[in-house]
């Protein structure tokens, strides 16, 4: 009787043994499966951070700007209401990205707190000295912050929105035992501080924000002239674009045109517009800047021409039109220089007016003439402060007329000489006096500027009317 209750205590012994054996592998295979979903689930953030991150710098056109795109993950990843980058510049903390109304801003009004953008430029005005006020502080000491209860915490007296200030974390990044920036996420959006869970996430994501940091740099540096090369060729053919697709054929009158752009696209452009059956205006404008800007704001002349001419009586008043748009609708760094030639075919007048723009050439029977009416650029002074003249004369037979941008006169030769008004006038006449076509005429005129010059640094445009 007494081994069988042995082995009956042992078989006991024993099946605890394995229950608890069996509960500590199941506890640990329990472990180990949650730290796999964990890094499974860090593994996906950094997919979907990185992933966000590469979008929003294919989509959007300010480098910088893909920061607040970071700003927007981090606050959703962490649950806070705000959160703002800081990154090292020059030996300070510079804001770079933000999401959501941070108060963490010295100088600020109640109307700035409801706009993030107004935010956002608030702080970037701000130079953080590392070691000074609460992000310096973290920044300096290279430790993570976490503060529960705000309202009792002095370092947040500092600012002017602290009563809007509940809880606060701060993580200082560093790569490389430099410190590159601060993250810093105030106020959870669950009712309550900052839970540990919600700090340990801020913790993690802080090394992937070090490589977008990296990323907008590296992508800055190469891609800079890339993109500048894009603009330029855009630019190109918004330029391009917005010229006529052949020249009109106005009975008695042949006119051709040319412009070639320089190596930076500025702003020529001319238009043919039928007014009705006999009146023709030419238009040639020069925007002021370069690239993109200088195309838009032709584009934006462009449209004031056409509207205006739906209700066109005179070329002053026509001026006057496209001046008040100007004016009213760019600042005062933008304007643009035009040349009006109206021509009516019935009675073969030519009328001229200009608004800040280069004369009229004209030439009969071996001689040339200069046409200059008073007229400032467009978009400069209201109508109240400018006006515009206009000239009429007979387009008799075998006359020309030739109008131009300053991108030919202006042309520089190495000794940094200009191509001048004199030559133009010449070497427009030789052409004429010679019997040349139009056509000819401008590829003579082109050809004796690309000869006098070393290189381009205008536009070049002219456009040539010729009475058969």
């Amino acid at each position: 009787m007494q081994i069988p209750l042995l082995l009956l205590l042992l078989f006991a012994l024993s099946f605890c043994i394995m229950i608890f054996y069996a509960f500590y592998l199941s506890n640990k295979n329990f472990g180990l499966r949650n730290k796999i979903k964990d890094v499974l689930h860090q593994k996906a953030e950094i997919g979907n951070f990185l992933s966000l991150f590469s979008q929003s710098l294919r989509d959007i056109e300010e480098i910088d700007a893909s920061m607040n795109t970071t700003a927007r993950y981090i606050a959703d990843l962490v649950e806070a209401e705000s959160v703002c980058i800081y990154e090292v510049r020059d030996n300070y903390l510079r804001a770079s990205g933000i999401c959501g109304a941070f108060p963490l801003v010295h100088h600020v009004s109640t109307y700035i707190m409801t706009k993030p953008r107004y935010i956002l430029e608030s702080l970037r005005r701000e130079k953080i000295v590392l070691g000074e006020g609460l992000i310096g502080k973290v920044g300096e000491m290279r430790e993570p912050l976490l503060i529960e209860d705000a309202s009792e915490d002095p370092r947040l007296h500092e600012y002017p929105q602290a009563a809007n200030i509940g809880c606060v974390m701060a993580v200082p990044m560093v790569r490389d035992a430099q410190l590159t920036g601060v993250i810093c996420a105030v106020n959870n959006r669950r009712p309550g501080p900052f839970s540990p869970e919600q700090y340990s996430r801020l913790r993690f994501i802080s090394s992937q924000v070090i490589l977008a940091q990296n990323l907008v740099r590296v992508y800055r540096d190469l891609s800079k002239q890339q993109r500048i090369n894009q603009e330029l060729e855009f630019a190109r053919q918004l330029q391009a674009s917005l010229l006529p697709s052949s020249f009109p054929a106005w009975d008695q009158f042949v006119v051709n045109a040319f412009t070639r752009s320089s190596k930076e696209v500025n702003g020529d452009f001319y238009d043919f517009v039928e007014i009705d059956n006999d009146r023709l205006l030419i238009v040639l404008g020069d925007a002021c800047g370069k690239g993109i800007p200088a195309c838009m704001l032709t584009a934006m002349t462009r449209s004031f021409i056409r509207s205006a001419i739906e209700h066109f009586e005179n070329l002053e008043s026509f001026l006057e039109e496209i001046n008040n748009n100007l004016f009213r609708d760019t600042d005062e760094e933008r304007f643009v220089t035009l040349a009006c030639a109206l021509l009516d075919r019935r009675n073969s007048l030519v009328e001229y007016a200009r608004a800040g723009h280069t004369e009229l050439l004209t030439h009969t029977h071996g001689h040339i003439r200069q046409i200059y009416p008073d007229g400032s650029a467009l978009g400069i002074l209201p109508n109240e402060l400018s006006s515009f003249e206009s000239m009429c004369f007979v387009f008799n037979s075998d006359m020309s007329i030739l109008l131009f941008s300053d991108g030919l006169t202006e042309a520089l030769n190495a000794e940094g000489e200009e191509y001048g008004l004199e030559r133009l006038q010449q070497t427009f006449n030789d052409s004429r006096t010679h019997g040349d076509s139009p056509r000819e005429t401008v590829k003579k005129i082109i050809g004796a500027v690309s000869d006098f010059a070393s290189d381009q640094i205008d536009d070049q445009t002219m456009i040539l009317i010729n009475h058969a």
